[in-house]
């Protein structure tokens, strides 16, 4: 007889008494579903099932009951934390679009070198030492670019966007403002 139908044997012999002893510790919502585990674990380790299995089989009963009753005490406590926590006020992602269109459109009408200052800080992380450096200037003189084109922003923030922007695409805005 191979492992197959040995397991078969043991689980026709066993599963009433396994299930019973699921029942009682965990109810009736979970017990086949906890009674099937135990068999799971039975087959994954069919190597150390002792020639006695009963009394392991209930050993593995036990800590997967364990596990569960530890998994629901959890979940319960979460729902009751989050029944208890003040629920934060949900941004509209309209809000979120139109602050990130105001800055790109306030970024696009920055000079490149505006740009440039403000992106080795902001994205590259650079430091002012090491950006002077990329740049080719003293720390001093990246200071001030540094200082002024932040300013820039700010007032780029601040005025609304020309009507002439094209929403779709501000890159326009650059096309159209060096021709005109």
């Amino acid at each position: 007889m191979g492992a197959a139908e040995e397991f078969s044997a043991l689980y026709g012999e066993h599963h009433t008494a396994v299930l019973r002893y699921v029942y009682r510790r965990a109810g009736a919502d979970s017990a086949d579903d906890l009674a099937a585990e135990v068999f799971v674990v039975a087959w994954r380790r069919w190597s150390q099932v002792p020639a006695e299995p009963l009394p392991w089989l209930y050993e593995v009963a036990r800590k997967v009951v364990a596990n569960h009753v530890r998994g629901r005490e959890r979940s319960e406590k979460l729902a009751v934390r989050w029944e208890t926590e003040d629920v934060l006020p949900v941004c509209d992602i309209a809000e979120h679009v139109a602050a990130r269109d105001s800055v790109h459109a306030a970024w696009t009408r920055l000079g490149e070198r505006d740009r440039e200052v403000l992106a080795l800080i902001a994205w590259e992380g650079l430091g002012v030492r090491q950006a002077a450096q990329v740049l080719g200037c003293s720390p001093a003189t990246f200071s001030v670019q540094l200082f002024r084109a932040r300013r820039r922003l700010r007032v780029a923030l601040a005025d609304p966007a020309p009507f002439d922007v094209d929403p779709v695409n501000p890159i326009a805005m650059e096309v159209g403002r060096a021709s005109g």
